[in-house]
């Protein structure tokens, strides 16, 4: 069995942010030439998320609003975690959106429904984070 092992990286404009990472992984799929396999896609911080869903602005804009209602960044002393940081919010919403997916793959290529796509959910931004990416297949 063969495996490979990519890291993407992620400094963010904002504190929160949705991005489109599916053409990252099919490039590392490509690269690792495995046909068939599965890979795993996880963030390796606390306060961001991976997870799979549409891509259409509408749905994404629909997952902040629910996020920030149910779990609102401000006021910062309503969460026991908030003092020496601000971000109790951002590992709430990781816990609901997820740390990973995991992913078939299938003749060199994500097997995925017509809409999926790969995000990376970012709660707590502008600085420095990683994606991993590895997958294990033949």
């Amino acid at each position: 069995m063969k495996n490979y092992r990519k890291e993407l990286w992620f400094n963010t404009n904002k504190r929160r942010e949705y991005i489109n990472i599916t053409k990252e992984v099919e490039i590392a799929i490509n690269e690792s030439k495995i046909k068939e396999g599965l890979v795993l896609i996880n963030t390796m911080h606390i306060t961001s998320s991976v997870f799979i869903n549409d891509d259409e602005r509408g749905l994404l804009q629909d997952f902040e609003n629910f996020l920030e209602k149910l779990v609102p960044e401000k006021p910062y002393s309503q969460y026991q975690h908030n003092g020496y940081e601000d971000n109790a919010d951002a590992h709430i919403k990781r816990q609901l959106m997820g740390r990973e997916v995991v992913c078939a793959v299938t003749e060199g290529k994500l097997d995925f429904g017509p809409w999926e796509q790969i995000f990376y959910g970012e709660f707590d931004g502008k600085r420095n984070k990683r994606v991993l990416i590895k997958i294990i297949g033949e």
